[in-house]
């Protein structure tokens, strides 16, 4: 038995969630990976030093030079016969051009997975996390996305599988990269910090977004933000976290004034410590929370500023 997994990068360095998919894939024996990019030797390298992996297929083109789905289904079914399993991590790249190849290959995709059963049953977070189904397939080919939060992560280092050059799918020519809007920082992305600090409605604006960012820099943290707070205009939507924004799950997750709807709960539920702070007691966050403050954010959190 074997599995493919698409390698998630950015034509530099391979994504951390592609470690989690790795080790979901190891239930199947033998793991390739696949590897479409433009000018992506260095990410091609990289995941040949994955602990577990026998090969590395890569296509560099021009066409994989930006993550478009109708051109990453391409170079994956042309690669696809063989395997017993397409794996990807379940993240925004995933999520888009995975659908396409379960429907190519007329198979039911089997989503965002966090444990593997049996090389055809799996378990599946359902209603924002608060029940696991387990799914059990019949067909040929499982095409797959994974949970990275789900699972520990394949070592980077350590491996010594083959790369073996493909030629491209050929351009399918009917999207085009236009552009993108990414805010920058310094600090750690929230899918793969240690640390994350996030705001919610009680924030009161995106100017008061300052007040954790000096605590996010004092522990070199994230920042994130709960969906009211990205709704209300305070802060990108690239800081939401939440079933509608990144799934995380960080040594230390700070909620500040985030009441704790069951959409963001179910974006960070699984980090190792949660603490919350909030001048509402009866706030849903307190019931996850490892440990909670009741006070004004507007008092505690330059406090905590202050004592670091």
């Amino acid at each position: 038995m074997s599995a493919l997994v698409f390698v998630e990068h950015d034509n530099t360095e391979v994504k951390d969630a592609t470690l989690a998919a790795v080790t979901a894939a190891q239930a199947y024996g033998d793991v390739t990976l696949l590897v479409a990019g433009s000018d992506c030797a260095s990410v091609a390298d990289a995941a040949a030093k994955i602990d577990g992996v026998s090969k590395v297929l890569v296509a560099d083109d021009a066409a994989y030079a930006h993550p478009l789905a109708e051109e990453l289904a391409a170079v994956v079914l042309s690669v696809a016969d063989g395997y017993e399993a397409i794996i990807a991590p379940a993240t925004t790249t995933g999520k888009n051009f995975m659908p396409r190849v379960a429907a190519s290959l007329d198979v039911a995709q089997i989503s965002d997975i966090i444990e593997v059963v049996s090389t055809d049953t799996f378990k599946r977070p359902i209603y924002a996390g608060n029940a696991i189904a387990t799914v059990q397939t019949s067909d040929a080919v499982k095409v797959i996305t994974v949970r990275a939060t789900g699972f520990d992560k394949a070592a980077s280092e350590g491996g010594a599988a083959t790369i073996e050059t493909i030629g491209a799918a050929g351009a399918v020519g009917i999207s085009s990269y236009v552009g993108a809007e990414l805010s920058t920082s310094d600090r750690p992305e929230l899918t793969s910090a240690k640390i994350i600090i996030s705001g919610g409605r009680g924030m009161g604006s995106g100017e008061n977004f300052a007040l954790i960012e000096k605590v996010a820099d004092k522990l070199g943290a994230a920042v994130g933000a709960s969906r009211a707070a990205v709704d209300a205009g305070f802060v990108p939507n690239d800081y939401q976290v939440g079933q509608t924004g990144k799934i995380v799950a960080p040594e230390l997750y700070i909620a500040v004034g985030i009441s704790g709807a069951i959409q963001h709960l179910a974006g960070m539920k699984d980090s190792k410590i949660i603490v919350a702070i909030n001048k509402d007691e009866d706030a849903p966050i307190f019931q996850v929370a490892d440990f909670g403050l009741v006070a004004d954010l507007f008092d505690a959190v330059p406090a905590l500023e202050a004592a670091l």
